[in-house]
């Protein structure tokens, strides 16, 4: 088992200019934080919400002793400075550049053994968690049947499959 620093457990979502604004988030966390690891980025139709347009979704993992309102605070100005209105009471249930909500903290390798549906109630993205953890643990886990989407940024290619990403 890779032995992995505590950190958080992010998931991501864009469903405006989805493939510009997926990379963007990327890039922007990546401005905070040395590296992350991403699973794949699939296409997901939106869920709770009236919307024709499907999201960009993935999860990542930062590892970061940062507490987690500094990190949220982070994931707040990212969304803002992309477009995404935080000010409006029903931005969950409108079309957004951009989404990043912390899903989990993990502060030991132990906590890489909690369900997907013990992290978060948002099920479509247990399949990407599960596959990240399998990706970070060298766990088997049973693979995802959607090909992943390629994200294009500043020669920077990311998506198809899970990995990690280093700022240079």
């Amino acid at each position: 088992m890779t032995e992995l620093a505590g950190g958080y457990l992010l998931g991501l979502g864009s469903n405006i200019n989805p493939q510009h604004n997926f990379a963007a988030i990327v890039r922007q966390l990546l401005r905070h934080f040395d590296a992350l690891h991403l699973s794949r980025v699939l296409h997901i139709p939106p869920v709770g919400m009236n919307s024709h347009r499907d999201f960009l979704n993935a999860v990542a993992f930062l590892e970061t002793d940062m507490e987690e309102a500094a990190l949220k605070a982070i994931c707040n100005k990212i969304e803002v400075e992309l477009g995404r209105d935080r000010e409006d009471p029903n931005s969950k249930l409108k079309d957004r550049p951009a989404d990043i909500d912390i899903l989990a903290h993990f502060s030991s390798p132990d906590d890489w053994q909690r369900s997907a549906s013990s992290l978060t109630d948002e099920y479509f993205l247990y399949p990407l968690i599960n596959e990240l953890r399998a990706f970070l643990t060298d766990a088997a886990t049973t693979p995802i049947m959607q090909k992943g989407t390629l994200v294009s940024t500043d020669g920077l290619t990311f998506g198809e499959t899970a990995a990690t990403i280093h700022r240079d």
